[in-house]
């Protein structure tokens, strides 16, 4: 499907198909409940990534790719999951997504060795695809007045699910085993996966067109090339030849992809309609707000668990960190019907600013109130608000520049960007604290001045974001209205 070949089109629900249709209530319940479970896959390892190395009798250096597999697997799965669904129909991928997510939990669950574990690590990153068909297919199955309020918490689960996935993985960690957190994600995704094929209507969504396998692949390889790169550029070095050389063909193959996208009939991502600066300037500013999302994730809790003794540091454990943190998920959660009030009345352009505002007075606030636990989880609650507000009105943003038949598509690739934004915020977060260190107790630490300049930068993306939203261009807004 090609830019010119149809119009945008915004809100009006798909005919029904075979399956029952639903409350659209009961709809958005499960898609929420479906997005939360495979984000919280994204952080659950987290309480455990210091032992991997025993646990699965390898070097740490090859524990580290088990977090980094989910990742950049979610990244890829994002906008190819969303042009399936657009094709074949966004409930059948949804199911494709949760019954990989029940796999990949089930053969984590079932691993004691590196290969299998990040078997399964790979699936759970692959079923990332369901959040931008979930919140396309939203569109189609809720009235319109309720639209904007159901993408807003469809798009908060993106955040809600990995801040409380860190306290809920450290419970399970030190009440239970290691397995025992796969063996509850499986049982959770086994949920979802039957809800969704009892519960979720299936409509007569898919269009005509053929998949891109070409393109598919091109695309996968050029981005998991380059996020790789990021993601360890700081562990193997910015200037070691392997860092550089991954980047280098990663981008090489990125442009060729873009090119062969341009001529095919059918492509994977539709690169005209992708130009469109509304679109453009939404995918560039979703960049600068998930670095914005992922500064506090990785800073907030370092700061939390740095001994007392290093005079800045507050000493709490793995499970405290987690507790001060969680109520910032349900922050995000809670301004979801806040941001649908917010894209009705004013527009999603507009709810796009105020949110990457709220991120950037959420890092200001962190750089001078830094002495107890509750002024960094109120930190981290102001963030995580302009977290919620933001990622929800993207989408939206998008949805009303694209053709019906390519929202899924557009909606991964938007996925996509906040991905990369989160992936560069990792390396760069990772890269400050590691410049300027000091000595305590025979441990190098980050220097309180390295957390200071890192709450900064996030500052700065959240602004950046909030300067790109505002050069939207301002027709469309009334569509959600």
């Amino acid at each position: 499907m090609t830019a010119s070949s149809s119009a945008p089109a915004t809100g009006a629900p798909a005919t029904p198909g075979t399956g029952t249709p639903g409350s659209p209530l009961l709809t958005v319940a499960v898609l929420c409940l479906g997005g939360l479970v495979a984000s919280l896959t994204q952080t659950m390892v987290i309480p455990i990534q210091g032992e991997l190395g025993r646990l699965l009798d390898t070097s740490e250096a090859n524990a580290s790719w088990v977090v980094t597999a989910t990742l950049v697997a979610g990244a890829v799965a994002m906008p190819i999951s969303g042009r399936l669904g657009d094709l074949y129909g966004k409930q059948r991928i949804l199911v494709l997504s949760a019954l990989l997510l029940v796999l990949g939990s089930l053969v984590c669950a079932l691993s004691s060795t590196l290969v299998p574990m990040l078997a399964g690590r790979l699936l759970q990153g692959f079923a990332m695809g369901f959040i931008p068909v979930g919140i396309a297919l939203l569109r189609e199955v809720t009235p319109p007045r309720v639209t904007p309020t159901a993408m807003a918490a469809m798009s908060a689960t993106l955040g809600v699910g990995g801040a409380i996935g860190l306290p809920l993985s450290a419970w399970i960690v030190e009440d239970f085993s290691w397995h025992a957190l796969f063996w509850v994600s499986t049982g959770l995704a086994a949920v979802v996966a039957l809800a969704v094929v009892a519960l979720v209507p299936h409509v007569r969504d898919a269009t005509p067109g053929r998949f891109d396998a070409v393109g598919a692949a091109g695309l996968a390889l050029g981005l998991v090339a380059v996020l790789v790169a990021v993601s360890k550029g700081n562990d193997w070095g910015w200037g070691h030849g392997r860092t550089l050389g991954l980047l280098v063909a990663g981008l090489l193959v990125l442009l060729a992809w873009g090119s062969y996208e341009l001529r095919v009939t059918d492509p994977l991502c539709d690169l005209r309609v992708s130009a469109r600066r509304p679109v453009l300037l939404t995918n560039v500013a979703a960049i600068a707000i998930g670095f914005g999302m992922m500064a506090q994730a990785i800073v907030v809790p370092r700061l939390l668990q740095s001994p007392a003794a290093s005079g800045y540091g507050l000493g709490q454990t793995l499970l405290e960190t987690g507790l001060w943190m969680a109520p910032g998920g349900l922050v995000m959660m809670v301004f979801s019907p806040v941001s649908g009030r917010l894209i009705r009345v004013v527009g999603a352009r507009v709810t796009l600013m105020v949110g990457g505002t709220v991120l950037g007075l959420g890092y200001l606030f962190a750089l001078f109130l830094t002495d107890a636990p509750w002024q960094l989880m109120v930190a981290s609650c102001i963030t995580s608000a302009g977290v919620g507000i933001g990622y929800a009105a993207m989408p939206t943003l998008i949805l009303q520049s694209v053709p019906l038949a390519e929202a899924g598509s557009a909606v991964g690739v938007n996925g996509l960007m906040r991905s990369v934004g989160t992936s560069a915020s990792a390396a760069v977060m990772a890269a400050i604290l590691t410049a300027s260190t000091v000595d305590v107790g025979g441990y190098a630490l980050p220097t309180e001045n390295a957390f200071a300049v890192c709450f900064g930068v996030g500052a700065a993306a959240a602004f950046l974001g909030v300067l790109l939203a505002a050069l939207v261009p301002r027709s469309g807004d009334a569509a959600v209205r």
